[in-house]
């Protein structure tokens, strides 16, 4: 195959990718016999006014001798020979019927990763998950949108698919991994739409996740693996450095010899239960804030100009960063959907915690986006969970604030930069259900993350003029943007530290950063263990 690399094409262009990969190799059309898209990105950069591109990866297999081809462009450093890679079989142990089979604790994207990958390997898995089916969930889900009733056993962070499930489905992930490819084709065949593959930020959508989940779930039990909801791990025997069993509910012992910990980056009960057994843990930084709201259609046209509106184009997204010149401190867009809506996310009665959720087609209408702002040790204390004690404080000051009701606390950009409070003069309407309060900020959140905020605004405001248009509404707060402490584990092993058979693994043990991250982390534990001899 011949490989194409930085391939610009304008949005607009009509004409079939084989016939641009054919120019671009200065082939006739008929000599290209196969284009396949590897990546596809947009670039909405204009340069010299021009539209805004795609730009593509293609790898090419044509109808003639490839060195032919490579030597007559054998200068461009764009085209290049690409040997595709031949799987090399795995040697994996398999299970025998005297082992006790291994058990993978939530069915996040981790635990889901981890027990597709035992089971695939003949290893029967038993999954369990302390929330409920995702058609379980989301009636839940939806009770508390629109009543304000809380369920704290199955909700946006707890339940099957994990926290992710119920946000933006996005697969994008600063790793390289080559499971990473393993992970897409899992969600490719569970239902998800083949573009994963190659778009530059491919998502599926909570839409379709929901059915997704479901079906790598339906794979898990064909292969033999069994998935129990509502068994939430209460307790976890250990003897002489080695698992014994898990305690299930406060009353089902379940003997076991392996047990995957993905528990997600919520699980505060879980993380006091782990840390009183004895496990080596660490508090780590994590990141706080709020989610501002725009009309997709302004961010759209900040960053596609005339083009802004063109269904060939996707909606728009951003991606900014502050850094405070005084504190060094760091504030930044995070998990930002384009045409979704923000969330209630709590999984605690007495709190309120923020997310952003989009569909598959994004069309809400409305763009939001976390801002944060850094925190660590130095800001919440040194003890494992001083960071995890910090989001309960700040999600019961957000509950307080709300009116008790599960109402979200906002603001008005305006009011929160000028001093004041209490404006619903809102840019546009606030779409966190079950409803939302005109209060003041600054209340809610510590003074060092309002005064990182109070400058970040402006400044993102030079980069997206309107950004920080009086009447944009944030929303509070957002405190889970990621795990308050980290599991320690062997590099090598991925055991815990000092416990034999324990792989904390994914966002929750403080190893992953979002769905692929986890799922990767999943599967390599998973492996690590399938490759012991």
């Amino acid at each position: 195959m011949i490989r194409i690399k930085n391939l610009q094409v304008a949005f607009d262009d009509d004409r079939p990718l084989q016939t641009l990969a054919a120019k671009r190799l200065q082939l006739p059309p008929q000599a290209v016999a196969e284009v396949v898209i590897v990546r596809k990105a947009v670039d909405a950069r204009r340069y010299h006014g021009a539209p805004v591109q795609f730009v593509y990866m293609l790898d090419v297999a044509v109808n003639m001798p490839e060195k032919k081809v490579l030597q007559k462009l054998r200068r461009d450093k764009n085209i290049e020979a690409i040997a595709l890679k031949k799987p090399v079989p795995a040697n994996l142990r398999s299970r025998q019927e005297s082992e006790l089979r291994p058990v993978v604790v939530g069915f996040g994207p981790a635990g889901m990763f981890a027990a597709l990958t035992l089971a695939r390997a003949g290893w029967n898995p038993l999954v369990l998950e302390r929330g409920d089916d995702v058609d379980s969930r989301k009636a839940a889900i939806d009770l508390f949108w629109q009543t304000g009733t809380l369920s704290e056993r199955s909700n946006v962070q707890f339940g099957e698919g994990g926290a992710g499930t119920f946000s933006d489905g996005k697969l994008t992930t600063r790793i390289s991994d080559g499971h990473i490819q393993d992970v897409l084709e899992a969600f490719i065949a569970a239902g998800a739409p083949e573009e994963i593959r190659y778009l530059h930020k491919p998502h599926i959508g909570t839409d379709l996740l929901q059915d997704v989940v479901k079906n790598i779930r339906r794979e898990i039990l064909r292969l033999g693996g069994e998935v129990r909801f509502a068994a939430q791990v209460t307790d976890l025997e250990i003897e002489q450095g080695k698992v014994q069993a898990v305690m299930v509910n406060d009353e089902e012992r379940i003997a076991c010899r392996q047990v995957f910990m993905g528990i997600g980056h919520s699980a505060r009960d879980t993380y006091r239960m782990l840390l009183a057994k004895g496990l080596k843990m660490e508090a780590k930084p994590f990141a706080v804030g709020v989610r501002i709201e725009h009309p997709q259609e302004f961010i759209d046209r900040a960053q596609y100009g005339e083009d802004a509106g063109n269904p060939r184009l996707p909606v728009a997204d951003y991606a900014l960063t502050y850094k405070d010149p005084l504190t060094g401190r760091g504030a930044y867009s995070f998990c930002m959907c384009p045409g979704g809506q923000v969330v209630a996310a709590a999984s605690l009665k007495g709190q309120v915690c923020t997310n952003g959720m989009s569909n598959y087609k994004r069309d809400s209408g409305i763009a939001n986006s976390a801002l944060l702002v850094q925190v660590g040790s130095d800001d919440f204390g040194r003890e494992v969970l001083a960071g995890m004690n910090l989001q309960d404080k700040l999600e019961k000051l957000a509950f307080e604030l709300g009116g008790r009701n599960y109402h979200a606390p906002v603001q008005t950009v305006g009011d929160f930069l000028g001093g004041t409070s209490g404006s619903t003069q809102f840019l546009t309407r606030p779409t966190y259900q079950p409803g939302v309060k005109a209060v003041d900020l600054h209340k809610c959140l510590p003074d060092f993350l309002t005064r990182t905020l109070e400058g970040a605004l402006p400044h993102f405001d030079r980069k997206i003029k309107g950004f920080a248009d009086k009447g944009a509404v944030m929303t509070g707060v957002e405190a889970r943007s990621s795990a308050p402490c980290r599991i320690c584990r062997s590099r090598e092993t991925l055991l815990a530290e000092g416990v034999k058979g324990l792989y904390p693994i994914g966002e929750g043990a403080g190893y992953a950063g979002g769905i692929m991250s986890a799922a990767v982390d999943g599967m390599k534990a998973a492996y690590r263990f399938l490759a012991e001899q």
